[in-house]
């Protein structure tokens, strides 16, 4: 399964109001793995961030006055996500960016592109209910390390995303984490995280036999338990 993590910056809050891209992040993962194969991308708005956007993001207008537009990148981008999952954080937000975008060259929105979009903001909710589930908020809770985050990127903010998202569905490395409906498949809505049934007596675990010295030290702490409970331990009795 291929999985693009995905964020944008914009000039403003509102897409139908005019406001426009300014930065597209990608990160791809395939298999739960994070490949290295991203895309980052500035866009030439063709008009100014609004002030306090401009604070988020520190784009400046002279900066973006000399990268492309979205029509120069907009086949490169297409290409890009094509055939993955896009996994976003507030996906509506994000997408309505990049429909609208879609729309101003003809083009048929990037649903039609791509295989399918999870929202990680959905999944926050279902797995933290009643708590702050912003992309910082995250980091914080699944011990994600955000602190060279002092303006919001778009490639930096979707990377801390594809951690964020590794840990929500249990790591990487987990034994039992089901590959196929943290990808969203097997049928399950997007936002469900399904485990596998596990037969564990597949996993030849260790007995590990105390010493000699580790029986002492024990039976000196049973003693001192005793004599502190006035003889009162009842998991010696008989």
């Amino acid at each position: 399964m291929r999985q693009i993590f995905f964020d944008t910056e914009t000039t403003g809050l509102y897409a139908e109001g005019g406001d426009r891209l300014v930065e597209i992040g990608c990160v791809e993962m395939v298999n739960r793995q994070l490949t290295g194969n991203n895309l980052h991308i500035y866009i030439n708005p063709e008009r100014s961030s609004h002030e306090e956007a401009l604070k988020v993001h520190g784009l400046t207008d002279e900066f973006l006055s000399t990268k492309p537009k979205f029509a120069e990148i907009a086949d490169q981008f297409i290409e890009y996500v094509s055939g993955a999952e896009l996994v976003i954080h507030n996906a509506p937000f994000d997408l309505g960016f990049v429909n609208a975008e879609m729309k101003r060259l003809g083009r048929p929105p990037i649903h039609d592109v791509v295989a399918g979009v999870r929202d990680t903001l959905l999944m926050a909710r279902d797995l933290y209910p009643g708590k702050a589930n912003s992309l910082d908020a995250l980091c914080r809770r699944l011990e994600v390390d955000n602190s060279n985050r002092t303006f919001h990127g778009a490639l930096l903010d979707a990377e801390l995303l594809a951690q964020v998202y590794i840990n929500m569905t249990r790591g990487q490395d987990s034994l039992v984490i089901d590959e196929s409906s943290a990808s969203g498949g097997g049928g399950h809505a997007a936002g469900e995280t399904q485990l596998e049934s596990v037969d564990f007596s597949r996993f030849a675990l260790p007995v590990l036999v105390a010493s000699e010295a580790e029986l002492q030290a024990h039976e000196k702490v049973l003693a001192e338990l005793d004599k502190a409970s006035g003889g009162k331990r009842i998991w010696q009795a008989h």
